[in-house]
C-alpha cells in the first residue's frame, strides 16, 4: 500500500466513524505510534482521532491500559492476549468506541524460535467485540512496522464497514 492508498484508508476510517459519531484510540507498542501519526496526519482528525497509548514497555501496558502483569508473565509482551487487553484498555481508558492495538517483535533483535523478528499480534475492538489476528512480517525493522500500520488501519477500516 503506498501513500495515496494509505491515505485513502484513512479518510475511509475518518468517514465511517465520522458517520458513526465514534472516536478512536490506538495502542501502540512495536510501532510506537506510527499508527495515530497516520491518523494524525490527515487533516480534521481531531473529530474523529480521541487519542494514542504508546506503550513500548511492559510496565506501560500495565500503568496506562491496565493489561495484567500476569498476562505479561504468563504469555509474554507479544501475544493475542495481550493485545486484546490492549485495545480494551484504549477504550477503558479514553472516550473511544473503537480501537487498534498492535505489540510484536520489530527487529532486528528481539525475536526468539516461537516468536521470530517480524511476528506481530494486532487487535481491534469495533461495535463492542476483540478481533485480533497474528501476522508475520518480512523485512527490516521499517518494513515491519510498516507493514504494521497499513494492515492496522486497513481491517479497521473493514470492521467499521461490517
Amino acid at each position: 500500500m503506498d501513500d495515496k492508498a494509505l491515505e485513502a484508508v484513512l479518510f475511509d476510517i475518518s468517514q465511517l466513524l465520522l458517520a458513526r459519531g465514534e472516536m478512536l484510540a490506538t495502542a501502540e507498542s512495536c510501532t510506537g505510534g506510527l499508527i495515530a501519526a497516520a491518523c494524525t496526519d490527515l487533516a480534521g482528525s481531531s473529530q474523529w482521532f480521541e487519542r494514542g497509548f504508546v506503550t513500548y514497555s511492559n510496565a506501560a501496558k500495565t500503568e496506562l491500559l491496565d493489561v495484567p502483569a500476569a498476562l505479561i508473565d504468563t504469555h509474554g509482551a507479544v501475544s493475542e492476549p495481550v493485545a486484546r487487553a490492549m485495545a480494551e484498555g484504549a477504550l477503558a481508558r479514553s472516550a473511544a468506541q473503537a480501537s487498534v492495538a498492535v505489540t510484536g517483535v520489530a527487529g532486528p533483535t528481539g525475536g526468539s524460535a516461537d516468536k521470530p523478528v517480524g511476528t506481530v499480534w494486532l487487535a481491534w475492538c469495533v461495535d463492542g467485540r476483540t478481533h485480533s489476528a497474528l501476522h508475520h512480517f518480512p523485512g527490516d525493522r521499517a518494513a515491519v512496522r510498516a507493514a504494521t500500520v497499513r494492515l492496522a488501519l486497513r481491517q479497521l477500516a473493514h470492521l467499521l464497514r461490517e
